[in-house]
């Protein structure tokens, strides 16, 4: 067992991306995975934009409500 999910993918390449049988086949698993989407992560939060973020939304306490 190689652990891929294959009904998976052949749904998002010939379903989703709409791939003919033999573009999916000829597809490395990088270059699927890139295709949907896959290996872009978010990049953290730096502070200047946390304080951006704490300045939109203020956190108000209760009793000022």
């Amino acid at each position: 067992m190689t652990g891929m999910d294959w009904p998976g993918l052949l749904r998002a390449g010939l379903h989703g991306l709409r791939l003919h049988p033999r573009d999916f086949w000829a597809l490395t698993p990088a270059e699927l995975q890139l295709m949907l989407g896959g290996g872009q992560t978010a990049q953290p939060m730096r502070r200047a934009r946390f304080d951006d973020l704490l300045r939109a939304f203020p956190d108000i306490p209760k009793d000022d409500e």
